[in-house]
């Protein structure tokens, strides 16, 4: 089948049309047409090799939502027809003890949607069945794409620690992942301090379901909070000060990144020691934890705040994100 997409060609270049062959389906793949695909920081990333894993030309995109169009024919649980999802993972091995856990993001060969692959700036992709994950009746597809990455990348830490909805917490960073954390936290019945760097920001924060708004530039304010949550997630990717967070955690609290900060985090011990804190992290989630999601935000009609590009105008929503406007999610449409 050939394959219709867009692709860069060398590290921080522009997206140009491409076409490449896809081969004959494999028997427990599927093909999906795409109909929507969000934007991702990690495509950036991925464009300009920041993490060094990036192999040219790329087809990025792995916020996908679309059509099966084809099954192979061992495929379980996805049908011609149905509308689909696929994010950072498009493939695992099924056998090894993190698949047979269920744990499928952790599988040591998992097949990822836009590293040594194309992913979905494309009008047709291809992947294994289990992360081909059914979206739930209803749901609106111009706008569930970013939860598939997005989304899901920040779900996970709340199950992961435990979150109760008596519980306090903190989002530091409110763009892209931060304005999914407090969306999901405000429906979790949790109380939410907002950490933010952009004033103009507030009062979108506070009707997204943040109780407290807390300027994260200034030490004043973030001693305001000592003490008093419970859980924060982080989702930036710059350097803060960490032990100004630590501060703020209750006995036993907990802080999880999600956000890719490439220096080293500068942990004090002694702010983990003298109240059992703990640091954690960790990458989206399994297709049955995506699917728990789903089902999470169609219960409690969830979605991200959305901008939508059509799909030839995939550079100038790069532009639009590099430049720090996207609001807050950006969504390509086929």
């Amino acid at each position: 089948m050939k394959v219709n997409a867009y692709a860069v060609q060398e590290q921080n270049g522009k997206l140009i049309p491409y076409t490449y062959e896809l081969g004959q389906i494999g028997v427990e793949e599927v093909d999906v047409k795409v109909t929507y695909c969000g934007i991702c920081h990690s495509d950036l990333s991925m464009i300009n090799n920041e993490w060094g894993m990036t192999e040219y030309p790329l087809v990025p995109g792995h916020e996908i939502v679309g059509e099966v169009i084809a099954v192979g024919s061992a495929v379980k649980n996805v049908s011609v027809g149905q509308t689909v999802g696929m994010g950072w993972f498009s493939g695992s091995c099924m056998s090894c003890s993190s698949c047979m856990s269920g744990d499928h993001n952790m599988c040591d060969t998992a097949e990822q949607t836009i590293v040594g692959r194309h992913g979905g700036f494309a009008d047709h992709v291809r992947g294994h069945w289990s992360w081909a994950i059914p979206i739930p009746e209803g749901m609106d597809s111009s706008k569930v794409g970013p939860l598939f990455c997005g989304g899901a990348t920040v779900f996970n830490p709340i199950v992961i620690a435990g979150v109760q909805p008596t519980d306090s917490v903190g989002v530091i960073g409110i763009g892209g992942l931060g304005h999914l954390a407090l969306k999901f936290l405000k429906a979790w019945g949790c109380e939410i301090v907002a950490f933010s760097s952009n004033p103009n920001k507030t009062e979108e924060i506070l009707a997204m379901g943040a109780t407290k708004v807390i300027n994260s530039r200034d030490p004043k304010e973030l001693e305001t909070v000592r003490g008093k949550l419970k859980f924060i997630l982080n989702t930036t990717n710059v350097d803060l000060d960490w032990d100004a967070y630590l501060s703020a955690l209750t006995k036993k609290g907990k802080l999880h990144t999600v956000g890719a900060v490439l220096e080293p985090m500068k942990i004090p011990a002694f702010s983990l020691i003298s109240g059992d804190k703990t640091v954690g992290g960790s990458t989206v989630g399994s297709p049955e934890l995506t699917k728990t999601m789903l089902e999470f935000c169609a219960r409690h009609d969830i979605y991200p705040t959305v901008e939508e590009f059509p799909m030839r105008e995939v550079n100038e929503a790069m532009e639009h994100l590099k430049a720090g406007k996207a609001r807050f999610r950006i969504v390509l449409k086929n």
